[in-house]
């Protein structure tokens, strides 16, 4: 209840930041945000559904890959000292470049298409996971090892009932961190070599001279990435109750 008020909060207080720059500069540039709703409700199915469905399918596919390589790369080098010597100095070499520059280079690699852009945010996204899981990793408690050994837990298991848990919240934290430069990403990709995309449609809004058009895209992209944190929040409250709780009694006062 208290996030949903939360949300309430920033949507009433940006709705009120957006008329009062509406009122106050009186420009075509920045229509009502009245105006703005209305329109995008009246063409949400027939014309930025398709777009959003589009941007969604790239976004998901290229952070579940994401996830999924950088956890397994993460979790080894976290648990191999030899591997980690050789494969920690190329990532620190490699995760400053602004990875936004690669995307010439994966558009003659990998088309005009939608694998180019997919690679683009999932490349984006993994380095953060990688470095995140490793961490997490190394910091676990050598105790939960030799509790679950003592209580018959090996092999599979130890990943199943003492890593995994042990470093979700921080992997959940990093997808934070990464899901508004993907997005923001995204929308770049989305400008070059294609017709479908939230980013695609506000730029052809923009150029259309179509304002309205233009800030009912924007407020689908900040809907989407509202949506995307609001999973993780989700995915946090069921398998990682425990953190919570713990920071709530962190700050109760004695």
């Amino acid at each position: 209840m208290k996030n949903k008020k939360s949300v309430i909060y920033a949507v009433v207080l940006i709705f009120l930041i957006w008329y009062g720059l509406y009122f106050f500069l009186e420009s075509n540039i920045i229509p009502s945000p009245i105006t703005v709703i209305i329109n995008f409700f009246s063409i949400f199915i027939p014309v930025i559904l398709p777009h959003l469905a589009m941007s969604l399918y790239r976004i998901l596919t290229a952070i579940f890959l994401a996830v999924f390589i950088g956890v397994l790369l993460g979790l080894l080098i976290g648990m191999n000292k030899k591997i980690d010597q050789y494969i920690s100095p190329v990532i620190y070499l490699i995760y400053p470049i602004p990875k936004i520059a690669f995307l010439p280079i994966f558009m003659l690699l990998f088309g005009l298409g939608d694998r180019s852009k997919i690679i683009l945010i999932m490349v984006i996204v993994i380095f953060q996971i990688i470095v995140t899981t490793r961490d997490s990793v190394k910091n676990i408690n050598p105790e939960y090892f030799h509790s679950a050994r003592s209580i018959g837990i090996k092999g599979l298991k130890v990943y199943q009932h003492v890593i995994i848990p042990a470093i979700l919240p921080q992997i959940l934290t990093a997808l934070r961190i990464t899901v508004g430069t993907s997005i923001a990403v995204l929308f770049y990709a989305e400008n070059f070599a294609t017709q479908y995309g939230i980013g695609y449609y506000i730029m052809n809004s923009w150029i259309m001279v179509n304002y309205v058009d233009m800030f009912s895209g924007i407020l689908a992209i900040s809907i989407l990435g509202l949506l995307f944190f609001q999973v993780i929040d989700i995915i946090e409250d069921r398998y990682c109750h425990w953190v919570k709780a713990g920071n709530q009694k962190s700050f109760e006062y004695k």
